[in-house]
């Protein structure tokens, strides 16, 4: 196919760049771009941010709901992720039920959240072996021009930061425009991810250096010095050095995303 190509042609520029020590848009190998975070678009969630990375566009939108405890943690609530990569965000993607790609991101940015303990789930007992708040994160695209991963964690976060608990009535039904307080975050884990082209780490790959890279490797960390979660993607490999250097850029760039919540 002739999207095909043009593909291959931009990432085979992606990685003469690189080697040359450049990147096309002409940022530093460490350097993100620039970050927009809009809170509170939807009238109609709990919390919710819109987040630009440059061209990159996402949403997220936070709703809490009263469901039924797990048998086994009673008096926990929970929470569940789901990411939707709309047909209008990349001619690569496609309608339909969620694809491998949409189940991982929403599982990194689910384990990052969880890991993190930023939530305490007894706190989300309405009451104990009845009722639990579920915390529903959803996270959809509008335009895909890479590292996804990084721009829907901070787009969750934004949103968990701004949600309202609802207010309840009797027998749990949710009291509309009305809420008891805001919810609590312990912790704020931020996601970033360093990606791995022609044997050199980038930061904030755009859509397309993702297409030239071997790999990538997304790491979830906190403001106290607290790594969460971790995920390697592609098919490359990474040297354990190269590993300790993600896990610096991660943190370093974290504490630097953070300064805009």
């Amino acid at each position: 196919m002739a999207s095909d190509i043009v593909l291959d042609l931009r990432a085979d520029k992606v990685i003469e760049a690189i080697r040359q020590g450049k990147r096309l848009d002409g940022r530093k190998f460490d350097e993100y771009r620039e970050i927009k975070i809009i809170k509170n678009i939807s009238k109609n969630a709990n919390g919710s941010a819109r987040v630009l990375f440059g061209e990159t566009d996402v949403i997220a939108g936070v709703k809490m709901v009263p469901g039924d405890p797990f048998p086994d943690t009673p008096k926990e609530g929970s929470i569940s992720v789901g990411a939707e990569f709309l047909p209008l965000a990349s001619p690569l993607f496609e309608y339909g039920p969620p694809g491998k790609e949409e189940m991982e991101l929403a599982r990194v940015i689910d384990r990052g959240i969880r890991e993190s303990k930023c939530l305490d789930f007894e706190k989300l007992c309405i009451k104990e072996g009845e009722k639990v708040w579920v915390v529903f994160i959803d996270l959809y695209t509008m335009n895909d021009d890479g590292n996804l991963f990084d721009a829907f964690s901070i787009a969750a976060l934004s949103a968990l930061l701004e949600t309202k608990i609802p207010k309840l009535e009797d027998e749990y039904k949710i009291v509309k425009g009305e809420f008891s307080g805001k919810l609590h975050l312990a912790r704020k884990p931020l996601l970033c991810t360093t990606t791995k082209i022609a044997g050199h780490l980038i930061s904030d790959a755009c859509f397309a250096e993702e297409k030239a890279m071997e790999a990538r490797f997304s790491v979830a960390t906190t403001e106290d010095g607290y790594m969460a979660a971790y995920q390697k993607g592609g098919s490359g490999s990474f040297s354990p050095k190269e590993i300790d250097d993600c896990i610096d850029l991660a943190f370093a760039e974290a504490k630097e995303m953070r300064k805009q919540l």
